[in-house]
């Protein structure tokens, strides 16, 4: 299956990734730029003086002196940006790029110890600890980004030199893992390889991979006690003296087997890598349990502990889940790489059973959230994705520290960034899918590609346009048998109209052809009045606007200050407008109430209740997605709704 996106929004990004994000990590991680690193919340033990993750590699690999710097998994932030290069250049040949990735994969050759263990915090700072410390260590986190850059860069390049490091870095690990005798019997404190070893299993065809990412799965809260047996044993052997912390097993997944696990929890993106990679082994697998296992975190996130932007975790605390219908707007956490991890989770999903729900996460997600994380210039980055801002309270409230008004340069924990540009140039991977029966199309976006089904190839190019209403033409070439093609009706369409031989089947138009055509869907896209469910307690009375995969907020500059005094009275209505600096965008224009704060409340903080005077104003609402590019101001997404 190869495709193609040509769609113009899409390409915006893959450009802007490309021609700025990726030249400007590039110089990130070589300490090239003047820039402010920010700290993703106040926090006194967050390294934000610099990168430093390419003199990591250097020190390591013997090709400069000095000590690590940054968190124990700043190698990440490499092996990502080394994924995104592969991508773009997987897009787009460039010379230039592919000399810059060929000095870091040298780099990393040179790194890599003679075992195949590579990871240059412990092989620089503490030897004696490898595989050691694994509640927090993210050795094996950082062994599957390099797993997942290996493989782009195998499939956009050709070359097996990454490839072969990682077979060699994965033989370590089965050296020194597993249920034998004098092995670890544990995994490592943040999911990623187990969704990882899926990938190089896809190119090398091992099922041995996949064994072992079930085995590291499975393994997991079998013993809730093996990071705290081996930070004792640590101890013990005169390797380690700190003492030994609490650890939080919710936090890691680790405080039940996973098949025992009814609920998420725990650190957002941890969760969603590692229900990812259990929906990979069950789609390879046939594995039910597995799969049930998997749609059973699935099903609490989604119908209990997702916000409308597509965002998930809604606590700063261990960037974590809380609880049922917990969904803070101005206090959560909705971290950039755990939408991410959730479109990696609804396509793995996807490989098990066709679900309209799964592709509406990934486009719910995809549209909001995640490039929501990204600013315009391809050079700042949200960490957190709010729901609601005030400037001040950003500054000055301990709690919302997190909760940036702007997009910062760069983070200390800077995991964002490269990740946003690695997903953002593997798009063509969530379009389509393809299974014994029939071809499905997930997303209403514009690209061409080939696809094998039913033993023939056949050619698909599809064309879409959302702006005053919407329209999907699909044409399909090649066919010479009969052929199934399903495209996703979308939840934010209505009054559906296609071909009268044709059937609704699960939230997919179904179409059956014997012959080259051209598939047609046209369709309205009202503006859209979300309501949350009466126990999500911080959106009682409020509604969430929405038109097509958008979903829209109010910001200061379009309508003043103390957007809280808002209450929109009547349904907005869509209107196309050109910015600057935004670009062109469909806009939504309404009507509101504002409370006035009159005389009567100087120097009065209460008083007894009285019918509150307003005045009538109008409101402009724009694509979430397109905030804080234009200045530093409030933002909110859910309105008080009041009579029509």
């Amino acid at each position: 299956m190869a495709i193609t996106i040509t769609d113009s929004f899409w390409q915006r990004y893959t450009d802007l990734i490309r021609n700025e994000m990726i030249p400007y990590q590039w110089d990130v991680l070589h300490d090239n730029l003047d820039i402010f690193i920010d700290k993703e919340r106040d926090d006194p033990g967050i390294p934000s003086e610099k990168s430093h993750a390419i003199d990591n590699l250097k020190i390591a690999a013997g090709q400069k002196e000095g000590s690590h710097y940054g968190w124990l998994f700043q190698d990440s932030d490499v092996y990502k940006w080394l994924e995104s290069a592969a991508n773009s250049y997987a897009l787009k040949q460039d010379d230039k790029l592919l000399d810059m990735m060929d000095e870091v994969v040298a780099l990393i050759e040179d790194a890599q110890e003679d075992d195949g263990y590579l990871s240059t915090y412990y092989q620089i700072e503490a030897p004696e600890l490898r595989f050691r410390r694994l509640f927090e260590s993210h050795e094996l986190y950082c062994a599957g980004h390099l797993i997942e850059a290996a493989v782009a860069h195998y499939k956009a390049t050709g070359s097996e030199r990454l490839i072969k490091v990682s077979e060699k870095f994965v033989e370590c690990i089965k050296n020194h893992f597993g249920p034998e005798e004098g092995k670890i019997n544990g995994a490592d404190g943040h999911q990623e390889i187990e969704w990882a070893l899926i990938k190089l299993y896809e190119v090398t065809g091992k099922e041995e991979y996949v064994d072992l990412s079930k085995w590291f799965l499975e393994i997991r809260g079998q013993d809730p006690d093996f990071y705290s047996k081996q930070l004792l044993e640590n101890k013990e052997k005169g390797i380690d003296d700190r003492s030994i912390p609490h650890i939080n097993l919710k936090y890691h997944q680790a405080h039940q087997p996973i098949h025992e696990q009814e609920e998420a929890v725990g650190h957002a993106v941890r969760l969603v890598y590692m229900a990812a990679a259990m929906a990979e082994v069950a789609a390879i697998h046939k594995d039910d349990k597995m799969f049930q296992s998997a749609k059973r975190l699935w099903d609490n996130i989604i119908k209990k502990r997702f916000y409308i932007t597509g965002g998930i975790g809604s606590t700063v605390h261990g960037e974590a889940f809380t609880f049922d219908y917990d969904l803070p707007n101005d206090s959560m956490y909705c971290e950039t790489c755990a939408s991410i991890g959730l479109l990696f989770f609804a396509r793995a999903m996807l490989k098990n059973e066709v679900d309209v729900e799964y592709a509406e996460v990934m486009e719910r997600t995809l549209y909001n959230t995640i490039i929501s994380g990204m600013a315009l210039d391809g050079k700042h980055f949200f960490y957190t994705n709010p729901l609601e801002v005030n400037p001040e309270a950003s500054q000055k409230d301990p709690g919302k520290s997190h909760v940036k008004p702007t997009r910062p340069s760069w983070f200390g924990c800077a995991c964002c960034p490269p990740n946003l540009a690695r997903t953002l140039t593997s798009l063509n991977k969530y379009v389509t899918s393809v299974d014994e029966e029939a071809i499905y199309v997930h997303l209403l976006m514009d690209f061409e590609g080939e696809i094998e089904s039913n033993n023939q190839t056949v050619s698909l190019t599809q064309t879409v346009d959302l702006s005053d209403r919407g329209k999907v033409e699909l044409s399909v070439k090649g066919v010479t048998e009969p052929v199934k093609i399903y495209i996703r009706l979308p939840e934010w369409g209505d009054m559906f109209y296609f071909e009268n031989n044709s059937s609704v089947k699960d939230g997919y138009a179904e179409f059956i052809i014997n012959e080259d055509k051209t598939l047609s869907i046209e369709f309205e896209m009202p503006v859209l009045m979300w309501q949350a469910h009466p126990l999500v307690r911080q959106n009682k009375g409020k509604v969430a606007l929405q038109r097509g995969p958008y979903v829209y907020c109010l910001v200061e500059e379009d309508n003043g200050p103390h957007l809280h005094l808002l209450t929109l009275t009547e349904k907005p209505v869509a209107e196309e407008m050109s910015d600057s600096v935004l670009g062109d965008f469909f806009a939504l224009k309404g009507k509101a109430k504002k409370i006035k704060s009159d005389d009567s409340w100087k120097n009065v903080l209460y008083q007894q209740a009285e019918k509150e005077p307003f005045e009538e104003v109008s409101l402009t609402f724009i694509p979430y997605h397109l905030w804080a590019n234009r200045s530093v101001g409030e933002m909110m997404v859910w309105i008080d709704k009041g009579e029509e």
